[in-house]
């Protein structure tokens, strides 16, 4: 005769059940999310303590923006996969092979694989829409450095490639019409000959947040902070787009074809939305902040992809995880982090520690406990789920499942 399951095996079964009608499950990580860990700031805490906030958060991608000894090393056996930068002022050095060859042998073979470093970021928008002097390097460093990770046996292991700025699109609406500026047309083929032959991604800075401060009377809020709207649909290929992050991805994946390279991944390297702002800063707030990489957070729960690869996942990059005070520019520049240099938070996303460094916005409560939550809120209902200890109890607190809890209650009843 079988043996009857254990209470403690019969509980979760139970929690799970009733999670599963509620329509919500216990902590999911984000596969595709990762965050972007800036150093500009002069009160930031130190990389070790990075670290542990990461695990903390149960996010396991960084991209940082130049190859920081302290970080490489921090980072060691955290199984954390981290991008690394060249800066720009680089490229020019690095488009000479043996200067590539003595980069990679001083920045990446000392750390790899111990530090789990997956891609190097040559520069980071080369072209902003503002002048051309760097595009000319560009495909030679990305060239030279891939051929010295080669020479190590490092390229199949560590991708290379370069963020984007949107501005290198002349057309992003509808997203069926992107095409990339004439400035860029010289170099981009050979850029896109280069993803396509080492398989590496195409990167993306994507705000709609500066589509929105440009034009908010144009724009409709919701449908740049991801939240339920009417969309629009692209009058070329009947796609729906719910949210303009999106349509701004697909514009890329277009404006790739055109020139005869439909294959290539295109990613989210920064995406986010400043909680403060100056004056003339529309939408700069804590509100509109908090309710944008929310959603982003929760699309990439689901592992969402775009109306034009609805069955590819989208990976994106949040900008960032902490205000930077040392960041030149308006006030917003300073205010995109989801957390203090403290370590407490800017605001509440959904990625929250319990400890003792830790704060939550006025409308989520506090625990003494040091396990990890996570918190999803709809205008409909409000759940925190609380993973404690194995010894311990699952606990789950809501506002609105009032059935469900008085059928656990019976259920729990009857079997004890």
């Amino acid at each position: 005769m079988a043996n009857l399951p254990t209470k403690a095996s019969f509980l979760h079964f139970v929690l799970g059940f009733f999670l599963t009608l509620a329509g919500f499950g216990f902590i999911q990580e984000a596969q595709s999310l990762g965050i972007n860990y800036g150093q500009v700031g002069n009160n930031l805490p130190p990389p070790q303590k990075v670290l542990e906030l990461l695990r903390s958060l149960k996010l396991n991608k960084a991209r940082i923006y130049d190859t920081n000894p302290q970080i490489l090393t921090a980072f060691a056996n955290s199984n954390v996969d981290l991008i690394v930068t060249v800066e720009n002022d680089m490229l020019a050095t690095l488009s000479d092979p043996n200067q590539a060859l003595q980069w990679v042998q001083t920045r990446i073979k000392p750390y790899f694989p111990t530090t789990k470093i997956t891609e190097i970021a040559v520069g980071n928008e080369v072209y902003t829409g503002e002048g051309t002097a760097l595009l000319a390097q560009l495909v030679p460093a990305m060239v030279s450095i891939h051929a010295a990770l080669a020479r190590h046996g490092l390229d199949r292991s560590i991708k290379v490639s370069t963020p984007n700025n949107l501005a290198v699109l002349e057309e992003s609406y509808p997203p069926s019409a992107g095409r990339f500026r004439p400035e860029v047309a010289a170099i981009m083929p050979q850029f896109l000959r280069f993803l396509a032959a080492t398989r590496a991604p195409f990167w993306i800075n994507a705000y709609p947040y500066f589509a929105y401060e440009d034009s908010p009377d144009k724009i409709r809020i919701d449908y740049v902070l991801l939240n339920p709207n009417p969309g629009m649909v692209d009058p070329n290929t009947g796609l729906h787009y719910d949210n303009m992050l999106y349509a701004q991805v697909d514009a890329v994946i277009y404006a790739m074809a055109r020139l005869g390279f439909g294959g290539i991944e295109v990613r989210v390297s920064e995406t986010g939305w400043p909680s403060r702002g100056d004056v003339n800063e529309v939408g700069a707030t804590f509100q509109n902040a908090a309710v944008y990489n929310r959603n982003i957070l929760r699309r990439q729960q689901r592992n969402e992809g775009t109306p034009l690869r609805p069955n590819a996942g989208l990976e994106i990059y949040v900008f960032a995880l902490f205000n930077e005070d040392m960041k030149p520019g308006p006030t917003s520049e300073r205010n995109y982090g989801l957390f203090q240099p403290d370590g407490t938070m800017a605001y509440n996303v959904g990625l929250s520690q319990l400890s003792t460094t830790s704060s939550t916005s006025a409308s989520t409560s506090t625990s003494a406990s040091t396990s990890a939550s996570i918190f999803l809120t709809s205008d409909a209902t409000k759940v925190k789920i609380i993973i404690l200890h194995p010894s311990n109890i699952i606990h789950l607190i809501s506002s609105k499942l009032d059935v469900y809890n008085k059928m656990f209650n019976f259920i729990l009843k009857f079997y004890w």
